[in-house]
């Protein structure tokens, strides 16, 4: 990972769960310098502890960046000791879900440099995409060395405007959870269809795989993708007709589920 100020002035990582030692594994695997980051964690795994990071010791004086992996009902007292980086050129970016950067500034100071991010659970495999978005004091620069760093665990989008996290949210964030269900309800039909148990998992779990995959890597629309599977008046047909029905099938489920998702999101961030 080619980014000198990181190295030299170091990283502070609040919080290493699932999300943050996926982080962590991704930048370590770039030559990020182990040295160069302090993890603060009152619960450090085994793995953790042998990674070579400087785990809950002081955090370095002048870090150049705080990435921000705790929960939202833990933020205001974890934050505490880090205060003094506010208002300063320290970069603080947040991946915990509802809290927006306002209420950053009001925690840090309001002249401080503020990016928040929304990652989601395929980053653990680094098949993840971050969607993120700064405050006023966030420059280029710094939007370019948060997108280096959560690049290690995928992709990741620059937004236009906050108010567009809670549809990312709806979207991303908790679209993985979507394709899970997808994956039990598929093997659940073909159960119902005289599948055995194991079978169906197994078609169904490789069938969402592939088909993903192919629409990643190709960069094909998927609405011609659909079509290059779809014969007229065959198998593919007959079941898409039940799925594509505008009033029972697929498109007015999913647009009332990423809303569900959406609407929370901004309840949370109240």
């Amino acid at each position: 990972m080619k980014d000198t100020d990181l190295a030299r002035r170091g990283l502070v990582l609040l919080g290493c769960g699932k999300m943050g030692s996926a982080m962590l594994e991704g930048w370590l695997a770039r030559d990020l310098p182990p040295s160069s980051v302090t993890v603060i964690d009152p619960n450090p795994t085994e793995w953790l502890q042998n990674s070579g990071v400087r785990v809950n010791d002081d955090p370095p004086e002048d870090a150049a960046l705080v990435l921000i992996a705790v929960k939202p009902q833990l933020m205001s007292d974890a934050l505490i000791p880090l205060q003094p980086y506010g208002n300063n050129s320290t970069v603080f970016l947040s991946v915990a879900a509802g809290v927006g950067t306002a209420r950053f500034e009001e925690l840090l100071g309001k002249k401080t440099p503020i990016i928040r991010a929304m990652p989601n659970t395929p980053a653990a495999i680094g098949k993840g995409i971050t969607a993120i978005i700064g405050n006023a004091h966030a420059t280029e620069d710094h939007i370019d060395q948060a997108r280096l760093l959560l690049s290690a665990v995928g992709e990741v989008a620059v937004l236009e405007d906050e108010a567009q996290m809670d549809a990312v949210t709806g979207v991303s964030g908790s679209g993985p959870a979507y394709v899970f269900h997808m994956i039990e309800c598929l093997a659940a039909a073909g159960e119902a269809q005289g599948l055995s148990p194991d079978l169906a998992l197994k078609l169904a779990r490789a069938t969402v795989a592939g088909a993903g995959a192919l629409a990643q890597e190709t960069g094909t629309d998927p609405a011609e993708l659909r079509r290059n599977v779809t014969s007229p008046n065959g198998t593919t047909q007959a079941g898409l007709e039940v799925l594509m029905d505008e009033k029972t099938g697929l498109p007015p489920l999913m647009r009332a589920t990423v809303k569900a998702a959406a609407d929370r999101s901004r309840e949370l961030g109240q």
